[in-house]
């Protein structure tokens, strides 16, 4: 029988490449995920029984471990950007995390990814990068030989990084941005599944991996890069902090006078303490290059799924040749 890998949040941005490339790999693979209703569309990703979604709250100790009953592998893509409710950083990265780490380890499971981010620092101003770091401290605590990696900003066509930006375009002449000097080096999420699948497989030795693509710009030149994709001309606006910290504050206090029920996915105050950070590879880390992958270049991608933003969808191309034609 081919081994199981029970994959928390699998059917997430990150989790469903990891969970299509493990089924790919000849896996039985278990996508624990809190509405299994919803990642139904999992299961074309490998023959028929293959692939299930299965209920899990990673805040729930029985949960978890019920799901990873007769597993090989366990892999954790669990993550939030924005508290609500019961989700919070500690619940989920922290807390999670470990609970996840301790039970594969009393279930005598040796193999475990970690998914978490660059820029984890448990001394960090973010709340959100300093949870990140503690989960990793978790993690390493029951599981000392589990993989953990730390992208950058992920790209891909599910992402909500150039997606937004694209379709915030769409609003007016003017593209408000915060951190625009910011400097990111974005992963292909599918060079991050590649990796993990790796460390699933036992093909990389455990440890710390920063992942990064090959090329490091600001996020002012990654609006411009965006803009050229969909052939939208832009005022990229960097707001000034003091407007960035009244829009975030403004946005976070929505969220909690609604009671969730509005939440904030434009930006936050701990995410505009992150932009005061560059989110790049380290020196000293290791990465694609100890691995042996050659990280997807940013052009390649983009123009597969921004298309749809773009004047005229996937007609600005025969836009663009008739003009050539009649001139």
């Amino acid at each position: 029988m081919s081994k199981l890998v029970t994959i928390y949040g699998g059917s997430g941005f990150v989790g469903r490449y990891i969970a299509r490339r493990m089924a790919q790999n000849g896996w039985r693979v278990r996508v624990a995920v809190r509405r299994p209703n919803e990642a139904i569309f999992v299961r074309p990703y490998g023959v028929v029984g293959q692939v299930e979604p299965v209920l899990c709250n990673v805040r729930d100790d029985a949960s978890v471990a019920a799901v990873m009953q007769g597993a090989d592998a366990v892999v954790n893509c669990v993550g939030v950007l924005n508290e609500l409710g019961k989700n919070d950083f500690e619940s989920v990265h922290v807390q999670g995390a470990g609970r996840i780490a301790q039970i594969a380890a009393e279930q005598g499971i040796t193999r475990m990814v970690h998914l978490s981010a660059i820029g984890a620092d448990a001394d960090s101003d973010s709340d959100y990068a300093r949870s990140k770091a503690l989960g990793e401290a978790a993690v390493l605590q029951h599981m000392p030989d589990a993989m953990i990696l730390r992208p950058s900003v992920v790209f891909g066509p599910e992402d909500q990084f150039f997606n937004r930006f694209a379709g915030m375009t769409r609003l007016g002449p003017i593209l408000p941005i915060a951190g625009a000097d910011t400097v990111f080096q974005p992963v292909y999420v599918d060079d991050v599944a590649r990796a993990a699948v790796m460390g699933v497989n036992g093909d990389a030795a455990p440890g710390v991996y920063e992942l990064g693509g090959p090329e490091v710009k600001s996020l002012r030149e990654l609006m411009a890069q965006m803009l050229d994709v969909i052939h939208r001309r832009r005022l990229v606006l960097n707001l000034p902090h003091i407007v960035a910290r009244l829009t975030a504050f403004g946005f976070d206090l929505l969220q909690k006078l609604t009671g969730g029920l509005v939440s904030n996915g434009i930006l936050t105050r701990d995410q505009l303490r992150n932009l005061a950070h560059d989110n790049v590879v380290s020196q000293e880390a290791q990465g694609f290059d100890a691995l042996g992958i050659d990280p997807t270049a940013i052009e390649s991608v983009l123009p597969d799924y921004l298309w749809r933003f773009r004047p005229s969808g996937q007609y600005d191309a025969i836009k663009d040749s008739a003009r050539n034609l009649r001139a």
